[in-house]
């Protein structure tokens, strides 16, 4: 599926980042360039910094030293710019984060009611088309607990994509759930990328990775060891951390 639609325009620049938990370096000097329209699949061993990285990016992680710039908005100490950036960036969690006592049809048009100023039938038509995108316009007045977790999932993308994002961050959003449910899920993400949307997502699911990522970032220890177009890192990858990685992961 990688296209040709990737833009020249840079819409997310790191470089140099690090940053520490106490006296633990959870991130080591990352650099990482993604264009608009791109899709990077992040991965790498558990306890390698993936989470941490995307969580940077829209300051749920403040990073210590480097530089991050999101869409034009360096993320420093300036308010305004953290507000920008998340505006601009959805994000998709392994916990669905959904308010239990809201409808599924509420979760998506109380953040765009609030943020961005839309009216209630706005929110409401604009969730609906969303939901539509996903999948599941017929559970739109049901509550998350009376949905499977892959439901559940395909609701937390459309909240996302109600706010209208520039930027999309997965973070591991099918490790959650049941084998069966993640297909679903990853069919959605499948149709989004289709749509032209920047990703990053933080993924073990390598057939996924295979089918929509331009650029796959393999993170070990903090660091990024490996960066490459998915076919040389699945065909042939340099480092042999990625090789290691690599044949443990694809041969499950």
């Amino acid at each position: 599926m990688p296209d040709n639609a990737i833009s020249t325009e840079t819409i997310i620049q790191i470089e140099r980042v690090s940053k520490w938990f106490g006296d633990f370096q959870v991130l080591q000097d990352i650099d990482l360039t993604v264009r608009h329209g791109e899709r990077v699949v992040v991965c790498g061993p558990s306890g390698s910094g993936k989470s941490t990285l995307i969580r940077c990016i829209n300051r749920l992680e403040e990073h210590q030293s480097g530089r991050i710039v999101v869409d034009g908005n360096e993320l420093d100490y300036n308010t305004k710019h953290i507000h920008k950036v998340r505006c601009e960036v959805g994000m998709v969690f392994q916990q669905f984060n959904l308010f239990p006592h809201l409808t599924v049809l509420e979760n998506c048009t109380l953040g765009p009611m609030r943020v961005r100023g839309l009216t209630k039938k706005e929110a409401k038509s604009q969730a609906m088309e969303y939901l539509e995108r996903v999948r599941i316009p017929e559970q739109a007045h049901k509550h998350p607990s009376a949905l499977s977790g892959g439901q559940q999932q395909r609701v937390a993308i459309a909240r996302s994509l109600c706010m209208e994002p520039r930027i999309m961050l997965f973070d591991e959003p099918t490790s959650a759930l049941d084998p069966e449910m993640i297909k679903e899920v990853l069919d959605v993400m499948i149709d989004l990328a289709e749509t032209g949307m920047t990703m990053i997502c933080v993924t073990h699911e390598m057939g996924f990775a295979r089918t929509v990522a331009h650029q796959m970032v393999f993170m070990d220890e903090g660091r990024i060891v490996e960066n490459a177009a998915p076919e040389q890192f699945f065909s042939n990858p340099k480092n042999e951390r990625t090789k290691l990685f690599l044949s443990q992961i694809l041969s499950h």
